[in-house]
């Protein structure tokens, strides 16, 4: 089971899978995180999720209001699912894409000039499986500038991509990302260096 200190830095208190025997279906959540998410979905299925692509301040400006530090010049999709928004940061111009899911449970940080694809899964936590009450670990993820996520690859718990990584499309990224490298594959391999082509 995940240390106390890991969990609060990950932004969400978690409850203790111990203290409640109804499994499967208990929350690992506090009463008031769980009525600000309602809130919050509330709203976004209300004056975001079916807005026109163009609108891309208005979205942000939501997620604002949410809790959210989000940057400036950011591109995000009304598709876009946000678990909790006061667990996400957004570097400037970042664009997030239609139908991309940010689960965020624990912390999710995207740099600036990050592209995160269609499709794209980014998820922030996972469970014990070795605990019988498969007690919720949270599992916070750094993504670096300039990095991207291509279409429908999936970036797991405790995942760091530095600076201008790639992960291609339908990757999976279970483990770290070096910095200004491009990878594919289920698990994630690296395949070649990323380097820029000089201006003509």
């Amino acid at each position: 089971m995940l240390d106390d200190t890991r969990q609060r830095r990950s932004g969400s208190e978690v409850l203790s899978a111990h203290a409640d025997s109804h499994y499967p279906g208990r929350s690992f959540f506090s009463l008031r995180n769980r009525a600000e998410r309602a809130i919050f979905m509330l709203v976004w299925a209300l004056l975001a999720k079916w807005t026109p692509p163009p609108l891309h301040r208005w979205r942000c400006s939501i997620l604002r209001a949410f809790g959210a530090n989000v940057g400036a010049g950011v591109a995000l999709y009304g598709t876009t699912i946000v678990w909790h928004p006061g667990n996400l940061t957004i570097g400037d111009r970042a664009q997030i894409g239609p139908r991309a899911r940010l689960y965020n449970q624990g912390t999710i940080t995207i740099g600036s000039d990050v592209v995160v694809s269609q499709g794209a899964h980014i998820c922030a936590s996972s469970h014990d499986v070795n605990d019988r009450n498969f007690q919720l670990v949270l599992r916070p993820i750094h993504i670096g500038d300039f990095a991207w996520i291509a279409a429908d690859a999936f970036v797991g718990p405790g995942v760091t991509m530095g600076e201008g990584a790639v992960l291609g499309a339908r990757g999976v990224a279970v483990r770290d990302l070096e910095p200004w490298m491009i990878y594919g594959g289920n698990p994630a391999k690296p395949i070649k260096p990323r380097q820029f082509r000089d201006a003509l």
